[in-house]
């Protein structure tokens, strides 16, 4: 009896997500993006895959594993080995994505250059000297946005000419995996995976097959050669990573590159890490003359004005685990306007609203004929409740005219009943307070925290209680200065 083969059906592919379906949309059904999909090459149904007996090596028992050769490697930037769980862990594969200009390639040619020359330790400032260089490395850098000569200006403009860094400038998957064994590199940097396609594969560079297919060439490479592999990637109009979910799926680390074009700072998040904590953060300095990893960043947020303006207060955040101490600035003035305006820099707008509509039922302030203005210093962005209090204090001190103390932060989450609640790692937050000179928090009362040395800590269960405990401690200061 013959047999009839079943063919597969066409299937259209979203160039986003990699979401699939059998007839065209103009919309995406998953991302909801417009004209993002199109046709795709149908894969044949049915398993296509046999088994064979294993070639590289045969199935040992746990105990019997080498570990040595799982150990991560520094790359002599501590902030991102902080991000990576120690370093660069054999036949890894790290995916990068941010925006573009926000200082990705700077970053990995630093990291590629201080991994070549075998340097552990950082330089003590940008574009300085490298720290003690150690065994020489090989490592391929493959550009496929800019030409070799662009990449060496950059190279030779923050220091990271490296003997043992190699330079391709290529778009062809082939040449790309021939330049890997012609070299035999001790770790790989792809710059970036969307510029990459292969002639093997159709569609666009950039496209979801294309992307499929070399980033499943690539983490081959790397788990079959123990090699380290850094992909970066682009991300979309919405700041997620470009390209099919799947990809995230199949790399080992995903790490976030944050940072606002107009701030020197920039920020790297683990999103994803086999291999480490994913409530790290890493904090950089972007200048002229390089990257420069920040052990200290609440320097960054901080005004160093001398004496205490009407209208700030100082807060300290948590970034993953990491306590960063940021001065929240408002200013309300008179309106114009019969709405009168709230704008907001660095701190979620409706948290303002609901923050005025608090004070004004529960202290009495009225701003409903002011224009009111709050910001962060130094580009910083403010997400969590905990600055809520210092917010609400940098509101009445700029309403009232009246400055608060210059060495006193506030601490907590500000309820709709005026209450202060309690927030999370408060023992974390005094402590940096503390090393950065501050003799006065404002927190919620009952956390059961105790006062690091030199600080006095002012308790507060309402939002009147905080107000009077901070005008309180500035008549105080302002009393004994006399």
């Amino acid at each position: 009896m013959a047999t009839t083969t079943k063919r597969a059906k066409p299937a259209y592919t979203c160039g986003e997500c990699g979401w699939t379906t059998a007839k065209w949309v103009g919309r995406c059904g998953e991302c909801q993006t417009w004209g993002s999909v199109t046709d795709s090459v149908p894969a044949q149904v049915g398993p296509r895959t046999t088994a064979v007996l294993p070639t590289r090596s045969a199935a040992l028992p746990i105990s019997e594993i080498d570990v040595d050769t799982a150990r991560a490697t520094p790359t002599g930037v501590d902030e991102l080995d902080r991000v990576l769980g120690g370093g660069l862990v054999p036949g890894a594969v790290v995916l990068l994505a941010g925006e573009p200009g926000v200082g990705k390639s700077t970053l990995l040619l630093s990291v590629a250059s201080n991994f070549a020359r075998g340097v552990t330790a950082p330089a003590t400032r940008a574009g300085g000297p490298p720290g003690p260089a150690g065994e020489a490395r090989t490592v391929l850098y493959v550009t496929g946005e800019e030409s070799a000569g662009q990449v060496r200006l950059r190279a030779e403009r923050i220091g990271a000419l490296a003997p043992g860094l190699l330079l391709a400038s290529e778009t062809d998957l082939a040449t790309v995996l021939g330049h890997i064994d012609v070299a035999a590199p001790e770790m790989l940097v792809v710059d970036s995976v969307q510029t990459i396609a292969s002639a093997q594969v159709e569609g666009a560079p950039g496209g979801v097959t294309q992307v499929r297919e070399v980033a499943g060439a690539l983490i081959a490479v790397a788990k079959a050669r123990g090699v380290p592999v850094i992909l970066v990637g682009h991300v979309t109009k919405d700041g997620t990573i470009a390209g099919p979910r799947t990809l995230e799926h199949l790399v080992d680390v995903v790490c976030q590159f944050e940072g606002d074009r107009h701030s020197r700072l920039r920020m790297v998040r683990a999103v994803k890490n086999r291999y480490g904590p994913t409530d790290e953060v890493g904090c950089f300095d972007l200048s002229e003359h390089g990257i420069e990893g920040l052990s200290d960043p609440s320097g960054l947020f901080l005004s160093h004005g001398g004496a205490a303006a009407p209208g700030s207060c100082v807060t300290v955040t948590v970034e993953g685990r990491r306590p960063l101490a940021v001065e929240l600035q408002s200013l309300v003035a008179p309106s114009p306007l019969a709405n009168p305006r709230r704008a907001t820099s660095g701190v979620d707008s409706s948290r303002l609203a609901m923050i005025l509509a608090v004070l004004h039922r529960h202290a009495g302030l009225r701003v409903a004929d002011q224009d009111v203005y709050v910001s962060t210093v130094g580009g910083a962005k403010v997400t969590e409740p905990a600055a809520d209090l210092a917010a609400a204090l940098a509101l009445v001190s700029a309403r009232s005219e009246r400055a608060l103390p210059p060495a006193m932060i506030a601490v907590g989450e500000v309820g709709l009943a005026g209450d202060i609640r309690p927030v999370t790692g408060l023992d974390r937050r005094l402590g940096e307070a503390a090393r950065l000179g501050y003799q006065r928090a404002v927190i919620p009362a009952g956390t059961g925290v105790t006062a690091p040395e030199g600080m006095i800590l002012l308790e507060a269960e309402h939002i009147r209680d905080a107000i009077a405990l901070a005008v309180g401690a500035e008549a105080e200061r302002q009393s004994g200065s006399r």
